[in-house]
């Protein structure tokens, strides 16, 4: 079931389905049956505590993990146990480490995800224009806003059909989160984009997001739409801590 509200049926164009999803690490299940659909142009914004399985969900989507049970589908086509293989197909991670080349430029980061994309470097500073004038410096000279800015672009140059991210706020300070998030869902309504984005700043994720999901324990304690939960902002936090029981969550 999807968490949109938008109108229509969300399995006739969903690009990211997970079906009664259980996976972990070693035979212990960190995410328990998870079933959600996201579709183009959708942000998802899945909520929780540290290990609740948020960084769990979004290794199982692009084949990093391998599901327990259940199934996933993105673009039409089972998700592998081949990161690769899915990155080509359209669905790009940026982790939690932002997976950056620290003493290299921020030229010669953009080129090595071109290479591997072909994506437009027209287009990526179109959406991050300061980029361009820090072409040359190393990115380990960058502040983390703007490390956040170019890993953001070096997805863009996969041409993702699917962009999951893992804590884009992660040692930001508020102003720079301020300035990312409606980036972000810029970009997400420009290029049709399904979005799932692991956030710890509840309010600021669930303005940009379309749908979110609560996890805690590995299982699902809230969905809804964003606008909903937004109102709801006490069952948030209930959710968020496991003080909800199962007839207290949303649709």
């Amino acid at each position: 079931m999807s968490t949109s509200t938008d109108s229509g049926s969300a399995a006739d164009g969903a690009v990211l389905t997970f079906a009664g999803v259980t996976v972990g690490y070693g035979g212990v299940p960190a995410v328990r049956d998870l079933s959600v659909e996201v579709r183009p142009g959708e942000i998802l914004a899945l909520l929780g505590p540290n290990g609740a399985g948020k960084t769990t969900t979004l290794l199982a989507a692009v084949g990093a993990l391998p599901v327990m049970s259940g199934s996933i589908t993105a673009l039409g086509a089972p998700i592998d146990h081949h990161v690769e293989r899915n990155a080509k197909r359209g669905v790009t991670l940026v982790p939690d480490n932002r997976g950056l080349f620290h003493r290299l430029s921020v030229t010669d980061n953009l080129r090595l995800a071109k290479r591997k994309g072909g994506g437009s470097l027209d287009v990526v500073y179109e959406s991050f224009p300061k980029l361009q004038s820090l072409r040359g410096r190393r990115c380990g000279n960058l502040s983390g806003g703007e490390q956040q800015m170019l890993a953001l672009a070096k997805a863009l140059l996969t041409k993702p059909s699917v962009l999951l991210i893992d804590e884009l706020s992660l040692g930001l300070s508020p102003i720079a989160v301020q300035d990312l998030l409606p980036r972000l869902r810029n970009l997400a309504d420009e290029q049709q984009m399904a979005v799932i984005l692991v956030e710890q700043h509840i309010d600021l994720a669930l303005g940009i997001a379309d749908s979110a999901i609560v996890l805690h324990h590995g299982r699902v304690a809230l969905r809804g739409s964003a606008r909903e939960l937004r109102e709801r902002r006490d069952t948030v936090e209930d959710a968020y801590f496991g003080r909800l029981s199962t007839s207290d969550s949303a649709r």
